[in-house]
This record gives C-alpha cells, structure tokens and sequence, in this order.
C-alpha cells in the first residue's frame, strides 16, 4: 500500500464514522466538506499516467524542455505528506508504506517491425544513377 492508499482508506474510515454518527451532528457537515476537499487533493496529486519512467506526482507537474517530474516519487509529494499528517501518520506507517509502481504496459498483440525489417523492406541504395557531373575522381560505381 502506498501513501495515496493510505489516505483514501483513512478518508473512507472518517465518512464511516459519519454514516454510524460517531461525530457530533454539529460537525457532520464540516467533517464531511474536510473528507471531500481531500479528495479532491487526492484527484489532483495521483500517479502521472503521461511520465512512463518513474511513479512521478501528476499534481506537482513538471519543469524544464523535457517535462521532468518536479516529484520523482508519488510518496515524496508534499501535498500527500501534509494531507497524511492530518491524518495522524507516523513515522514507523510512513516508512513501512510501499513505494509506488508504475502499471505495467499491456502487451502488444501486434508485431512490430524493427529497424532490420524497415532496412530490408527498402530498395538498396545505388551509385549507379549518379549523373556523371556529380562523380569525383575516385570514382567507383
């Protein structure tokens, strides 16, 4: 289980408290915006499906030419971390949290051609039809 995991079944834990009236109904509603606006965060600061090379923050976005992560690792991100102190995490659950992966690709069904089938696909190449202006002195058809 990762940090977002983490979270997600702390909120669903404090929306059951709700529905068993464990929380005064003063605070129900104040309680439940709480539960919401984290969700939100947590819809917002997710695995980015668009970087494939690390399990990087789609909600802390990216910098530079090349759009590298500003967060390497979803478990690093600040928004998740202070959400999860909220929460009440300590340093021990933090730890022992798994760190995320990236979904495995599903495999292809089609064949895909590589660079030999392309190159060997391809009429080879001739000096033959070089017009004669164009030869050097060391000309070898």
């Amino acid at each position: 289980m990762d940090l977002h995991t983490w979270i997600t079944q702390q909120v669903d834990e404090v929306e059951q408290l709700v529905e068993e009236g464990e929380y005064p109904p003063s605070q129900d509603d104040g309680v439940l915006r709480r539960c919401e606006a984290d969700r939100r965060i947590l819809a917002r600061h997710r695995l980015d499906p668009n970087v494939t090379y690390e399990p990087a923050c789609h909600g802390c976005g990216t910098y530079g030419d090349m759009d590298l992560s500003n967060i390497d690792n979803l478990n690093d991100c600040p928004e998740l971390l202070d959400l999860a102190h909220a929460h009440g995490i300590t340093p021990d659950v933090l730890a022992g949290l798994d760190r995320p992966q990236l979904p495995r690709p599903a495999p292809r069904s089609e064949r895909r051609l590589g660079l030999g089938d392309i190159l060997t696909a391809t009429n080879p190449i001739t000096t033959s039809d070089v017009p004669e202006a164009l030869r050097g002195p060391h000309w070898k058809p």
